[in-house]
């Protein structure tokens, strides 16, 4: 009997690739990550193959509710984004010694074959060899940009000021900006922007977006967190 596999991936075009790349399995379609969910939730042990980037709920929400409720499932993330950023949050949500895999969807069908014999059935992490680079820099503790940092450079990108940046993460102005000092640090932008042309915080958003640290997307995701803790702190005041 063929394993069965879930697919969640809301373009149809890529959906319809997934299935004929994988036509020797059992194939089970779902067009966003809620549909997913439920019907992962129906099997002990769930096999899935997930876009990143979903309405309702994206790859990460996805995969960290799945893993909170079936903690032996597998997932293979496949997407078209290498983006730091989702590496940083596949490094917090992902279980200890849990398999997964992560597949670049710009590889052809083999490789996700490949991929899919490797998580699913030998139980063996895949991480897409153009992914590795990514992993190693956040491996190298001295250069990889902290969670802490990681915050206020969301903040910077939203346009909070040093003032409601130390009031939305809890810090004295004075923490704030220390922090703030230690992102443009590690982005490299501490230095070159002593030089009166250039503004630090614009700097600093700029070569985030180059390195993938922050995209569009998941910016659009802050923004509604942003609106809700404002939303929040009005009312308390």
């Amino acid at each position: 009997m063929p394993l069965e596999i879930l697919l969640a991936e809301d373009n149809p075009r890529d959906r319809e690739f997934l299935v004929n790349a994988l036509s020797a399995y059992r194939l089970t379609a779902a067009i966003d990550g809620e549909e997913a969910i439920a019907l992962a939730q129906r099997l002990d042990e769930p096999l899935l193959i997930s876009d990143v980037q979903m309405p309702l709920l994206n790859g990460i929400e996805l995969a960290t509710q799945l893993w909170r409720l079936r903690p032996n499932a597998k997932i293979i993330f496949w997407t078209q984004h290498k983006d730091e950023m989702y590496v940083r949050a596949l490094t917090r949500i992902v279980p200890a010694e849990t398999v997964y895999g992560y597949v670049l969807k710009n590889n052809p069908a083999p490789i996700l074959v490949k991929a899919v014999e490797n998580v699913f059935t030998e139980n063996q992490c895949w991480v897409d060899p153009q992914v590795r680079p990514v992993q190693a820099r956040l491996r190298q503790n001295r250069d990889s940009i902290s969670d802490l940092e990681f915050e206020v450079l969301i903040d910077i990108a939203l346009g909070l000021t040093d003032n409601m940046i130390a009031k939305r993460r809890y810090l004295s102005r004075r923490g704030a900006q220390s922090r703030l000092r230690s992102l443009y640090h590690k982005l490299g932008v501490g230095d070159e922007c002593n030089e009166p042309a250039l503004n630090p915080r614009a700097r600093a958003v700029a070569v985030a977006l180059q390195r993938g640290l922050i995209n569009a997307f998941e910016l659009e995701e802050e923004e509604r967190k942003l609106k809700h803790w404002l939303s929040t702190s009005a009312a308390d005041s």
